[in-house]
């Protein structure tokens, strides 16, 4: 019982930090919930509520550094991230997991690809230079994250990450942003979870807590360390997801 309880509390501090700079701390407390006795399904659920209140206190603590894209309000992209994971949420209910379970291997290797071309090879535009990506395409991309978000959710800062920097943001100021949208993304989600299901508090506690401290050090990472090194560090975390997801697939 101590030892499960250790685990989870390194595995949510790490998945905390990780939440902050890159995305997929889920891939890190989900086995580390399976290995506590839950169901597949019972570990989803709480992963999700346990990761939740690490991501709310990242985007806030990080929000001075979180801006708009495209052309777009921060605002903006907020409301469509709210609705987006709300409706992915509904279809978690309706529909089946699987299918999408199917596509998240493949999901990842998209955006860290993306990423990885944006990061390194793409050419630096023109300070006065126009977006590569127009708002209307911005909140298309937003708004189908949020929707796989609110259904699935794993890998879901790779993704907003891709597309934030894709639309010209830099990587620091890309992930501050994505904390804040992940966050309110998972609204919805967790809403539902608690209404429809017993939640495991102790486990929840032991996660939540450690996330929030793991998340308050992701924090200053993207504070804090060049952002060269930043590209670096989530380019081989997107690597590592991919890798690590179609192995599970």
């Amino acid at each position: 019982m101590i030892l499960s309880g250790v685990v989870l509390a390194v595995a949510g501090f790490i998945a905390g930090a990780q939440n902050a700079v890159a995305g997929g701390g889920s891939f890190l407390t989900f086995p580390a919930l399976l290995l506590a006795g839950l169901d597949p399904r019972a570990a989803n659920i709480t992963s999700t509520i346990a990761l939740f209140p690490g991501q709310a206190t990242t985007g806030w603590t990080g929000r001075r550094m979180a801006g708009g894209a495209a052309g777009l309000s921060l605002a903006t992209l907020f409301i469509v991230s709210v609705v987006g994971g709300g409706i992915g949420a509904v279809l978690l209910l309706a529909t089946p997991v699987s299918i999408f379970t199917h596509l998240v291997p493949w999901l990842i290797l998209f955006a860290t690809l993306v990423f990885i071309w944006g990061s390194f090879f793409r050419k630096q535009r023109a300070k006065d230079a126009p977006p590569p990506i127009n708002p209307r395409t911005a909140v298309l991309l937003q708004f189908m994250i949020a929707v796989y978000g609110g259904y699935f959710g794993g890998g879901i800062g790779i993704l907003m990450l891709a597309a934030l920097t894709a639309v010209g943001l830099a990587v620091r100021h890309a992930g501050a942003t994505k904390n804040v949208l992940a966050g309110v993304v998972n609204v919805a989600a967790v809403l539902i979870f608690l209404a429809e299901s017993k939640p495991h508090w102790m486990l929840i506690l032991v996660l939540g807590i450690s996330a929030i401290i793991g998340g308050q050090v992701g924090v200053l990472i993207l504070r804090h360390v060049p952002e060269k090194i930043l590209r670096v560090v989530i380019s081989c975390v997107g690597i590592a997801l991919t890798v690590g997801m179609f192995l599970r697939a």
